[in-house]
């Protein structure tokens, strides 16, 4: 009975504020299927780590050694890139190279949420920890916050996770305050060129081998992410590339969950930089997508035939959530209208134009540091 009224009077409003936001969070991944694969086990996280005099957090607490041993050393996002590898198809990328353009231009938002970030009175490595949500990558979020701003791991893998299960939300009506009823209803050419077995396994590894030219930092994030790719190509590893697919990925991403959930206690959470990160994290991905939408709008300038600007907006990493919004949105002007081959083209270039961006601003970073 003391023990119980110790732990009762404890508690504190910020404690219960965060253990009512973590039951908000498991109540939207089953009530509302919003990534419940993340969103769940944050939620239950949050909800362990803010009963007071948790054993679950802490000196020999399993939350806290999880978290040293897999996101203070960045295995977990490695982990869940080699997974993310081998379940992405390039085929549709590689039948039309240029949505890379697409890929890079959707990244827009990255940068200019970086710079609004030190606006505010972030430090530049918070800054771009903050930015890179715009790069709808929940592991390249980690990934980099834990690098420039380890305090503020929770509330960035939030907002990201949280934005990306909100693409069908968000998505949509910039889309449709940049674009005319016209230019949405623009059909694709769906005649596209077989993939040899030769060039997919090919891409993988020129891939890593230009990513570590131009932005050797990357390496770690896009290596593991090709690494699983050329897994699931090769055609002789279908064991280690369905368990990678399967057992991997759904058990990194359960630890990995209630890992950062464990990260969201109140007295670091509920600050004004908390509401500042996720007010950004939606400027990031509104201006992500209106990057890659105004990018294809420019391309029609000067091209003879028209590309649907939407798949502009596919160009973020959300994958494949944002290539099925396009083609919905498409088909809601236009029945008969099929772009979603096009659209997966450019989310799968997000996937990589993500990381690179993730890799460059490192790398800028650290250049700056020295």
């Amino acid at each position: 009975m003391t023990a119980l009224l110790q732990t009762i009077t404890q508690f504190t409003w910020g404690n219960i504020a965060m253990i009512l936001i973590g039951g908000l969070l498991i109540y939207l991944a089953i009530k509302k299927d919003y990534e419940p694969m993340l969103l769940l086990p944050i939620g239950f996280g949050a909800i362990l780590a803010n009963i007071p005099l948790s054993s679950a957090i802490g000196e020999g607490g399993f939350l806290t050694l999880l978290y040293e041993a897999g996101i203070s050393t960045e295995l977990f996002p490695v982990l869940i890139f080699i997974a993310v590898g081998a379940m992405i198809d390039f085929g549709p990328l590689l039948q039309q190279p240029f949505m890379l353009f697409f890929g890079a231009a959707a990244q827009f938002g990255i940068f200019m949420t970086t710079i609004f970030a030190t606006l505010f009175g972030f430090s530049l490595k918070e800054a771009v920890s903050i930015g890179i949500i715009g790069a709808a990558d929940g592991p390249t979020s980690i990934y980099v916050a834990n690098l420039f701003a380890g305090d503020l791991v929770g509330p960035i893998t939030v907002a990201a996770y949280s934005y990306m299960s909100l693409v069908p939300i968000i998505q949509p009506p910039v889309i449709k305050g940049l674009t005319t009823v016209e230019e949405r209803k623009i059909g694709m050419d769906l005649s596209l060129a077989k993939v040899s077995k030769t060039t997919r396994i090919l891409f993988p590894i020129l891939v890593t081998l230009v990513a570590g030219v131009i932005a050797p930092l990357s390496l770690s994030l896009i290596g593991s992410l090709m690494f699983g790719n050329l897994i699931r190509e090769c055609g002789v590893l279908d064991k280690l590339s369905k368990s990678a697919q399967n057992e991997l990925a759904n058990l990194v991403t359960l630890v990995l969950g209630i890992t950062i959930g464990s990260t969201m206690v109140a007295e670091s959470f509920l600050t004004w930089k908390t509401l500042l990160i996720l007010g950004m994290g939606l400027v990031a991905f509104i201006f992500d997508t209106a990057g890659g939408v105004l990018f294809a709008k420019l391309l029609n300038v000067f091209l003879p035939k028209k590309i649907n600007p939407m798949i502009g907006a596919a160009g973020i990493s959300a994958f494949p959530m944002s290539a099925r919004v396009i083609q919905k949105v498409a088909q809601k002007e236009n029945p008969g209208n099929y772009i979603l081959m096009q659209a997966i083209g450019a989310n799968v270039a997000g996937q990589v134009g993500s990381v690179l961006a993730g890799g460059i601003l490192i790398y800028l970073v650290s250049s700056l540091a020295l």
